[in-house]
């Protein structure tokens, strides 16, 4: 019996050994994103005492013919010291009055040099392009014990505060031991493989992540636009929407994200 145990015992600790040899740290390839937003809890935040007459009949008519959540594509590509982050154009179906809200769409290219942590941004304003040059965000997360499984990966979440008022819930897996991320957040011991933003009402999340290799010259920092920094964009958009009200500021967070 003792023999029997001690065979036992050999071969767990061998399969615990291969499985340990077996086990794959991926630091290229490409993930695919979903983006969603809560189309109906964004135009709620809309409707006020002067303008109520419009919009609600307005978002009546929206509820009838659209779904509440919209959801957009993008891909990330990775390497282990650089990232990519695209939007997938999709096929305009229909348009509606909301269907161009800022946060309902999606309007940059980002690329993201982790080992200098900087990053440059094409992004599409109000039809002009503008080439956002800068430091990558400082994000002070906050990690906790609480897990998921996202696209096949256990992933762990963390919390933090951006743009003084958002707040963000991430979860990220340090088996693909990449600091990157969708949109502009990184920062975190691994790949984030989700991002939600619940005042916000957006989420990202990871559907499929490819670990091949990519071919050469695929993570290349976009070119073109009105060349800027964060501050310079900010400035800029300010007083674009200078005689916005509070409308401004739903503007300012859906470009700046």
């Amino acid at each position: 019996m003792k023999l029997v145990l001690v065979f036992l015992l050999f071969l767990l600790c061998k399969a615990s050994i291969v499985s340990g040899q077996h086990a794959r740290f991926t630091t290229q390839g490409s993930i695919e994103f979903e983006k969603s937003v809560n189309m109906h809890a964004q135009i709620k935040k809309m409707i006020n005492k002067n303008n109520e007459t419009f919009y609600l009949p307005a978002f009546e008519q929206y509820k009838k013919s659209q779904p509440q959540f919209k959801t957009m594509k993008s891909t990330l590509s990775f390497s282990k010291d650089k990232t990519l982050y695209t939007p997938v154009a999709a096929e305009v179906l229909s348009r509606t009055f909301f269907s161009e809200l800022p946060a309902a769409n999606q309007h940059s290219i980002i690329y993201t040099d982790l080992n200098t942590s900087t990053s440059t941004a094409q992004k599409n304003v109000y039809e002009e392009l503008f080439l956002v040059t800068d430091s990558t965000r400082k994000i002070n997360w906050k990690l906790t014990s609480e897990t998921r499984d996202i696209a096949g990966y256990n992933c762990r979440r963390a919390n933090a505060l951006i743009m003084d008022s958002i707040y963000v819930v991430a979860f990220y897996t340090d088996e693909i031991p990449v600091s990157g991320g969708p949109e502009s957040f990184t920062g975190l011991p691994g790949m984030i493989l989700g991002v939600a933003l619940p005042h916000e009402n957006i989420t990202w999340f990871a559907k499929i992540v490819n670990d091949k290799a990519l071919p050469s010259g695929t993570i290349i920092a976009p070119k073109k636009g009105k060349v800027t920094t964060s501050a310079g964009l900010i400035t800029t958009l300010t007083k674009a929407l200078k005689n916005w009200g509070d409308y401004a500021q739903s503007q300012l967070k859906a470009y700046l994200l």
